[in-house]
């Protein structure tokens, strides 16, 4: 009775230092997402950001049912944009929720400041799901461990800052709360779960399209259960439901509609559900049935379920077959295919983020996570269950995935942190558990009261193996190391733990660091420091989008690359012609063909647009090197892929490379997007001690530094020249090196005059 309740009592113990344990990751994770406001200002960062932002704005002065139908007249004209039926949801809804419930506390907060910290609150939200998630998989300790790396691991942290207002602010918790309420219908088989699994895959699906990582990951879970003879009730419980349901969920959000179940990349969990129901079906009939006739039925049912799978098959293939695509999308292709964005949507291939990552970015972006996750790989073995089994195959595939485009990196960061979180749990019990049993082999050694010096120094042989009792006893209760293999020595497990220790504290350092100087800056406002050791802040696209603000008409349409079209709706409340969405290939496409056109063309594609004023972000007065000219080739690419006169050759050196010195295409330098960036643009170089027209990004001089400008007017450059805005002429204005027409048939009918005289002819 007493052992019971000393037990009781360690378990509440164990309970109460788990949740101060868990409140201090929580704030740690929150707090180390709070260097962007800190060092700069409470500001939504980059670009997607501000179309959440402007619709969080409406949502919290119209209502819900405004919001789901709300269309923007701003976007993409002359077509406009149905936001409620082109957006996830997720996001904006959960903001507005919690900006609601704040007024509702009187708690008077702008819906800005609720935007910048919902990330924040969110990667705390996920330290905890991912607490959870470990504890159904492996233990308390494996979800400590792994909660404690989640928090901070700087892949992660990269999406989650304060200010990054975008849909993985609240997707990646929701995606890893789905895995854990999916391995908690797993190991219980409790319909209540189930329920509870549907209702979190509905958040995820509302929340971000990374939703179809989870819609062929839990088929590819339940394919390998069937595969290696796991099937149970418990399987069926956790997947059957949440197939037809999560189908369902799915189409009741708008942007994905009847996609839910016409799409490629949803029908491996419709094939799994038919396998999942024969694979039953056969067990069912073994336990029912005797040997024979159980072959017999075995046979007749595998029968019938391939005929079966072969009429539908044959269906599913003649339905693909009419698509282009084989009914994948775009991006799905590009997962599948690397190659593929590059060959046929340069629009895609065009983002920084969907380029293939370095593998110096695994390291800066996972640090200890990236050595200890293979280990965690390994262990998922001992023992396999079926939740091990699913993080092995959630490790395996977001290894793939991430090495395809370095924005998936996010979907590895939770899959490496729990893989890394078993590994360093299991070690750290098997080196604990090791000083343990060196404890107890000490004390068992030790004579006992009144023996002699013979006893003394030849303890008796029960004494040995009641010290190897306690060592396996100490290395039961510590995990799968700690108990199958033999204690190592005392000096060597202290040793051991100093270095995890040691390695925790880099990862920790690393981590931190990473949060304030890589990505805690927001893209709006740029910073860099001066010789003497002070900030220099550059403030240079919100300066630009105020002047917009002030100076332009209302009704005015502004053109630019589509990185910008967001930012210039929600700053400077501007219509614009395209923007961050990129669902209409052929608009970007006709923009990039202007910036690529001679100014005169360009004109007139403009003027047919009703364009009013057109900016380019320019880097080579202050060495910004995220600036149009670089990002010109993409635009001649995307353009040339919908206008065949559009031709990449033409814009390249005759080596074939893009520069922009004299040797510079001829295309290159008669395009729009050359004078709109380089104008006037010469006479600045000397300023800081450099050649006439010398480009600080480029780092060469420019191949034709003066020129004049016709169909178009400089009216506002920013303060560093990283924003340049022009106007569109009505009318082009009059070179003044033209002759004069009248002059010249003057000077044409002297001539003649001249000539008939000289013959003999009357004048």
């Amino acid at each position: 009775m007493a052992d019971q309740a000393s037990l009781a009592k360690g378990r509440a113990l164990g309970n109460v230092l788990v949740g101060f344990a868990m409140l201090a990751i929580c704030l740690l994770a929150s707090s180390v997402r709070l260097f962007s406001v800190i060092k700069y200002e409470s500001v939504i960062h980059e670009f997607d950001p501000y179309f959440n932002y402007r619709v969080t704005r409406f949502l919290s002065e119209k209502g819900f049912y405004e919001t789901w139908d709300f269309f923007d007249s701003f976007t993409w004209y002359p077509l406009g944009r149905v936001v409620g039926g082109t957006m996830y949801p997720g996001l904006i809804y959960t903001a507005g929720a919690i900006w609601n419930v704040l007024q509702k506390l009187n708690i008077p907060i702008h819906v800005q400041e609720v935007c910048v910290f919902t990330a924040p609150l969110f990667s705390a939200f996920c330290a905890i799901a991912t607490y959870l998630f470990m504890k159904e998989v492996r233990g308390q300790g494996a979800g400590l461990a792994s909660a404690a790396i989640i928090a901070v691991v700087p892949s992660y942290i990269s999406r989650s800052v304060a200010g990054s207002y975008d849909l993985e602010a609240v997707a990646i918790f929701a995606l890893v709360f789905v895995f854990y309420l999916y391995v908690k219908t797993l190991n219980t088989g409790s319909l209540a779960w189930a329920t509870a699994l549907f209702f979190g895959y509905l958040y995820m699906v509302a929340s971000w399209g990374g939703y179809s990582f989870i819609a062929n990951l839990l088929p590819i879970h339940c394919l390998a259960c069937i595969v290696f003879n796991r099937v149970s009730s418990r399987l069926y419980i956790a997947y059957a439901p949440w197939v037809i349901l999560g189908a369902l969920a799915a189409a009741n959000i708008p942007v994905i509609g009847f996609n839910a179940v016409l799409m490629s990349e949803h029908f491996a969990s419709f094939f799994v559900f038919g396998l999942l129901h024969a694979a039953l079906a056969i067990q069912y009939i073994h336990k029912m049935l005797p040997p024979r006739a159980y072959e017999s039925a075995k046979r007749l049912v595998l029968t019938f379920g391939t005929t079966a799978l072969a009429v539908v098959a044959a269906l599913v293939v003649s339905y693909v077959a009419a698509s282009p695509t084989f009914g994948w999308t775009g991006r799905s292709l590009s997962l599948l295919d690397p190659t593929y964005a590059s060959k046929y949507i340069p629009i895609i291939a065009s983002v920084s983020e969907h380029q293939p990552p370095s593998w110096s970015s695994y390291f800066t972006d996972l640090h200890i996570a990236s050595l200890l996750a293979p280990a965690g790989l390994l262990l998922c073995f001992r023992p396999l269950t079926d939740a091990s089994l699913f993080l092995l195959l959630y490790g395996v595939t977001a290894v793939y995935f991430s090495g395809v485009m370095v924005r998936l990196m996010l979907v590895l960061a939770p899959a490496a942190c729990c893989l890394a979180g078993l590994a360093l749990s299991e070690v750290t019990a098997y080196l604990a558990a090791s000083l343990a049993a060196s404890q107890q082999e000490q004390e068992a050694d030790k004579p006992e009261a009144g023996a002699g010096e013979a006893s003394a120094s030849q303890p008796p042989k029960h004494d040995k193996k009641a010290g190897k009792h306690g060592s396996k006893k100490g290395g039961s209760g510590g995990g799968w190391l700690a108990g199958s293999l033999q204690p190592v020595p005392r000096d060597v497990a202290i040793v051991g733990l100093v270095l995890v220790f040691a390695g925790m504290s880099l990862f920790y350092k690393h981590s931190v660091y990473v949060a304030g100087e890589m990505y805690s800056a927001p893209s709006i406002v740029l910073q860099s420091r001066r010789p003497d050791g002070g900030v220099k802040v550059f403030d240079d696209f919100r300066e630009a989008y105020s002047w917009l603000s002030h100076n332009t008409d209302p009704d005015d349409k502004v053109a630019s690359w589509w990185d910008y079209g967001y930012q210039t709706t929600a700053m400077a409340n501007r219509t614009v012609i395209v923007d961050n969405n990129t669902w209409n290939n052929t608009h970007i496409a006709t923009v990039g063909r202007a910036m690529a056109s001679p100014e005169k063309k360009a004109w007139q594609i403009f003027r047919s647009l009703d364009v009013k004023y057109v900016f380019v972000v320019f880097g080579g007065y202050i060495g910004y090197p995220s600036d149009d000219i670089n990002k010109f080739l993409w635009m001649v690419r995307i353009g040339g892929g919908v206008f065949p006169d559009i031709k990449e050759s033409n814009y390249l050196s005759s080596d074939g490379n893009y520069r922009v010195d004299d040797k510079a295409g001829k295309a290159l330098l008669d395009s729009l997007m050359w004078k709109l960036s380089y104008y006037r643009f010469a006479d600045t170089s000397p300023m800081f001690g450099a050649p006439r027209g010398y480009d600080r990004v480029r780092n060469a001089v420019i191949g034709r530094p003066d020129f004049q400008l016709h169909y178009f007017e400089e009216v506002f450059t920013s303060e560093h020249w990283m924003m340049r805005v022009y106007r569109v002429l009505d009318k082009p204005n009059r070179d003044n090196r033209m002759r004069n027409p009248r002059r010249s048939k003057v000077g044409k009918s002297a001539a003649k005059t001249k000539q008939r005289t000289a013959s003999g002819a009357p004048a």
